[in-house]
């Protein structure tokens, strides 16, 4: 592959990406979930298995201790997420999401699927599939987390 062709992969990758992301986005928001960004589905994303400390989340979402955790901070004041005793550390704080914040999570699921669905009207389900395929071979192992 040349470079020319390399550049026009990389920039089609990041244009998708960067759509995904404002759509899921918008769909938070037209489900009702009012004062949230982007980053904060990535913050979600980690909270959602079990919860997760500061530490993990700054790691997660590659920022310092700092930033993560008045992003915590923001979301346990909107109702999106709690602090809780950590069950295997007394030290340290587990941040989980509430109610409120599953089903916002929840809501991005669904606002993910129709931004994936318009790819299925215009490429067929079987190239969607077959494309997700393909990513999941080369996607890395990381975390997902917005570019800064």
């Amino acid at each position: 592959m040349h470079n020319s062709e390399a550049m026009a992969l990389s920039a089609a990758l990041l244009a998708v990406a960067g759509e995904l992301t404002q759509r899921i986005h918008d769909g938070v928001v037209d489900r009702g979930f009012e004062g949230l960004r982007p980053v904060h589905g990535f913050a979600f994303a980690r909270l959602a298995p079990g919860g997760a400390t500061v530490t993990d989340l700054a790691v997660h979402l590659g920022v310092t201790k700092q930033a993560a955790s008045q992003l915590v901070d923001e979301i346990v004041r909107k109702g999106y997420a709690e602090r809780r005793p950590h069950p295997g550390d007394a030290r340290a704080r587990l941040v989980v999401l509430t109610e409120r914040g599953w089903a916002c999570a929840r809501a991005a699921e669904e606002a993910a699927a129709d931004a994936v669905r318009t790819w299925g009207d215009l490429l067929g389900e079987g190239e969607v599939r077959a494309l997700l395929a393909q990513l999941l071979r080369i996607a890395p192992n990381g975390p997902i987390r917005p570019s800064w």
